[in-house]
């Protein structure tokens, strides 16, 4: 039986990937790498990270970066693969316990359903199994690959998962699998990740490139205890979706049968970059040992949203990063990052 942990259990480390690809940040690419180095730094104080470079010469060229930030070297475990971006909780292999052992799953990244550039990312994941030296197994239903990103599902490791109706379910847009209805994908996460119990969410935030993933709306803190974002101005385009998803988490039910405890987070305001809405939220959060890294945006509402995380992870530091470059990708550490259990 297999089975999904979650977050907030012992890990090996976190996988990242780190950027060579401009084009995700047009005019930020030379910040974004001094950021990355950042959260390298922080992962590095308490787990490995495993980090993807594109060649020989950029892992020569990261080392002497991670050097220069005192960065542990033995601490970053390299993988060589091009790819065609960083998005690793995406492109990434999701690892899930089987039995007594660990297994990884392919979920089939193509894209988001919306970019036609993600032939070096489709070999990811067998790039990672073979580094951690676990098998891999593709995700298949009914004799079709399954296509799945990390970013859109969070597991409590007990048998809930929480996804969104906008990512998975939308009949035109981004659409995943076609055809697909709650019943196959509820089978599917039963098969891969051991879940018995789903919570739909309905729609994402504006500005989302991913149409609709969960890891910026709501995510488990513990194994009862759902944060999710809310929208206090009533203007806001995300406030009647971000009301709305509030209403079902306050409706909803766990694995047995108990209601979940809802803790509201803030939103930053709104992010607007080159004419364009950036998706940001605090919803995208990093646990790892021992510690919680937390985008922050320059925003008034950052130290808000790090106390409010603080007083659900009592026993862990809580450490803001700064991801106001970050966000101009369209993602920050959630989105970079997949964690390797233990």
């Amino acid at each position: 039986m297999r089975r999904f942990p979650a977050e907030w259990e012992n890990q090996e480390g976190i996988l990242l990937c780190f950027p060579h690809n401009g084009n995700d940040w047009p005019g930020k690419y030379g910040a974004i790498q001094w950021a990355f180095v950042e959260f390298i730094k922080k992962i590095t104080a308490v787990e490995t990270v495993f980090l993807v470079v594109a060649d020989k010469k950029l892992q020569e060229k990261v080392t002497e970066m991670l050097l220069m930030a005192h960065v542990p070297l033995e601490k970053v475990s390299f993988i060589i693969h091009k790819t065609n971006r960083s998005w690793m909780r995406d492109s990434g292999p999701i690892i899930v316990q089987n039995g007594s052992k660990r297994e990884a799953i392919n979920f089939n990244f193509n894209g988001w359903a919306k970019y036609k550039n993600y032939q070096l990312d489709k070999f990811v994941p067998s790039k990672v199994a073979n580094h951690l030296n676990i098998p891999l197994t593709q995700a298949t239903y009914k004799g079709k690959p399954v296509i799945l990103e990390g970013g859109a599902i969070d597991v409590n490791g007990k048998g809930t998962l929480l996804t969104s109706e906008e990512c998975l379910l939308h009949p035109t847009i981004q659409v995943r699998n076609p055809g697909f209805t709650k019943e196959d994908y509820e089978a599917i996460f039963k098969e891969y990740l051991g879940v018995t119990n789903v919570i739909w969410l309905g729609d994402g935030i504006i500005g989302d490139d991913t149409h609709g993933h969960i890891d910026d709306l709501c995510r488990f803190v513990d194994e009862k205890t759902i944060i999710t974002v809310v929208e206090t101005d009533i203007k806001s385009p995300n406030y009647a979706a971000l009301q709305d998803n509030l209403e079902r988490l306050q409706k909803a039910v766990l694995e047995d049968g108990s209601k979940p405890r809802i803790v509201t987070l803030p939103m930053p305001k709104t992010v607007e970059f080159d004419g364009l809405v950036i998706p940001a939220s605090y919803a995208n959060f990093l646990i790892i040992n021992k510690i919680v890294l937390v985008p922050t945006f320059n925003d008034a509402n950052d130290r808000i949203a790090l106390n409010i995380i603080a007083n659900c992870f009592p026993d862990r530091e809580i450490i803001g990063i700064s991801a106001i470059d970050l966000i101009w990708g369209f993602g920050t550490l959630h989105c970079l990052s997949q964690q390797i259990p233990s």
